[in-house]
């Protein structure tokens, strides 16, 4: 089976082909760049926007998107759907944790609970499915760790006292919202195959 990953995050392909065991192939390989507008409300509004953008482009084919990101509580849920930007457009992953962390230390908060989200969402003949996965712990006011990406360097999984950017990748992968979200689109592709 393959499907048709709506990113071409490099990273997210090679993790969504290892936990749904698939060919995965990113859209830009078949339909080259295309701009899709993410202006849902919720994480699972903006995955089925980016699956339906490209299952409309590729009927034939069964499409995949994911969108996710990080929640903070006592900020009022950001950056939530804004993870990605929350230090403005085009903003890199250093500059979104660097944002995160000077927000935390405006409130005095060390650290904090916070929680990871991942929709996604599937498109194909059958119609336009959606899963969830949720990664809960603790935000800090300082990265720590090289490994990941993203806020990884500040967050602290549930029952763990070092960050994602310090936890090896086998003990991430089992524990990730991504991966959570996937197990259960596995049980989806298998009935729409």
């Amino acid at each position: 089976m393959r499907v048709i990953l709506a990113s071409s995050n490099k990273g997210k392909i090679q993790e969504i082909q290892k936990l749904l065991g698939v060919e995965v192939v990113p859209y830009k390989d078949i339909l080259g760049e295309l701009e899709i507008v993410e202006d849902g409300e919720s994480f699972k509004e903006n995955a089925i926007i980016k699956a339906k953008a490209i299952y409309e482009r590729l009927p034939d084919e069964i499409v995949i998107a994911d969108d996710s990101g990080i929640s903070v509580p006592a900020l009022g849920g950001e950056p939530g759907i804004y993870s990605a930007r929350y230090a403005g457009v085009g903003a890199s992953d250093k500059e979104n944790l660097q944002k995160l962390i000077s927000k935390l230390k405006e409130k005095g908060l060390e650290r904090t609970p916070a929680y990871y989200t991942a929709a996604i969402a599937i498109a194909s003949g059958s119609g336009i499915y959606t899963t969830h996965g949720w990664m809960w712990g603790e935000v800090i006011d300082e990265a720590r760790g090289d490994k990941g990406f993203g806020y990884d360097p500040m967050f602290i999984p549930e029952g763990y006292d070092k960050t994602l950017g310090e936890l090896d990748e086998d003990v991430k992968k089992r524990i990730s919202h991504r991966a959570k979200a996937l197990e259960l689109a596995k049980v989806v592709l298998e009935k729409i195959k």
